[in-house]
């Protein structure tokens, strides 16, 4: 089963509305950066991976969309619309990625039609690169697992967070492949049910095994259910190996240390930020009170209740065992070892 999130089509953007799932599968054309920027913000467009694919896009499109014939005022406009994206969400480092890849590449023109061409070209480069940055995460998770192994998971980090096959669910598109089983429990992930709305829909689709709880059944489920792994995904990963994900990951790092259960962050190259040093570092996005107190449109806590939304928090290191990335499962020294792998990136891009 392919799952197309995003896809570049007629100079327009078009995106899985994930905000419509699992209830109804609607496509939605993106014409405007001002489009871009509300599909990310307002989470119709999520993941990191696939925030910065569609980021990338939203530069290409307005690139499109300009009449200019003078490059410095083309170049100057489109630094700023880089930065009027980048405002659209402060965690996910892939976002910044994205958008900073595509600058950098607009920047070699030597015209405004060259320019335009090169968003294009980068933005859907970025995205082909996911799909086999995501299938090497997804080899990489499955050498950690046997056959027959049983997953718990938070959040959604499947193939409609990426461009394809995903980075903490893409060990189950892997085992798909290869006729091997693999099952899975998934956290509900409150307040706006990613795990219950995304991916046990997305496992469903794939034909996985997978039973839905609440995020306060983790502890008694890793203590009763013989879970083998917890694999999650990453918004942003510090040079010191902590990690920010979803709000509740740092909770199931814990449960998984107390029930010495292994614990595991899948994510690209790209979510490793060298330059936030720990994750005391990592800005944290705070989000609107009626995610809490609403469900549905519909108040489910009294009027005027003082709330606090954070969308993400922040695992300690010394809580991973394993880093999965495209390159290989980092373990140890985190600090040592992503600069390590920064550095044999940056050498294989020079030669």
């Amino acid at each position: 089963m392919t799952i197309q999130s995003v896809e570049w089509k007629n100079d327009a953007i078009v995106i899985l509305d994930q905000q419509q799932l699992p209830n109804e599968i609607i496509y939605e054309h993106l014409t405007t950066i001002e489009h871009v920027w509300e599909s990310i913000t307002y989470l119709k467009v999520r993941g990191a991976p696939a925030i910065g694919i569609v980021a990338a896009f939203g530069l290409a499109l307005w690139a499109r969309s300009k009449q200019s014939n003078h490059l410095e005022l083309f170049l100057d406009e489109f630094e700023k619309q880089r930065d009027y994206l980048a405002s659209s969400r402060p965690t996910a480092v892939n976002l910044f990625w994205a958008i900073d890849r595509i600058v950098k590449k607009v920047k070699r023109a030597q015209s405004v039609a060259e320019a335009k061409d090169l968003a294009v070209a980068e933005a859907l480069a970025i995205q082909k690169e996911d799909v086999q940055t995501c299938r090497r995460i997804g080899e990489n998770g499955l050498s950690l697992l046997k056959d027959g192994n049983t997953v718990m998971t938070i959040c959604n980090a499947g193939a409609i967070a990426t461009a394809k096959y995903g980075t903490a669910l893409a060990p189950f598109y892997l085992a798909k492949e290869k006729g091997l089983t693999l099952k899975a429990f998934a956290c509900e992930t409150r307040p706006v049910l990613q795990g219950s709305r995304l991916t046990a829909w997305e496992l469903q689709q794939l034909g996985v095994d997978v039973t839905l709880i609440t995020d306060s059944m983790a502890a008694h489920t890793l203590k009763t259910k013989e879970i083998n792994a917890v694999i999650v995904g990453a918004d942003r990963i510090a040079a010191n190996g902590d990690t920010a994900n979803k709000i509740g990951t740092y909770g199931l790092a814990l449960l998984a240390k107390a029930h010495d259960i292994p614990f595991y962050v899948a994510a690209p190259f790209s979510t490793i930020d060298l330059n936030t040093l720990t994750g005391d570092d990592i800005p944290i996005e705070e989000r609107a009170a009626e995610e809490i107190t609403h469900l549905q449109g519909k108040a489910i806590a009294p009027a005027a209740t003082k709330v606090f939304n954070p969308a993400f928090d922040v695992t300690p290191s010394e809580l991973i065992t394993g880093i999965i990335t495209e390159y290989g499962v980092v373990r140890g020294d985190y600090q040592t070892e992503l600069t390590r792998l920064y550095s044999n990136e940056i050498e294989t891009l020079q030669v």
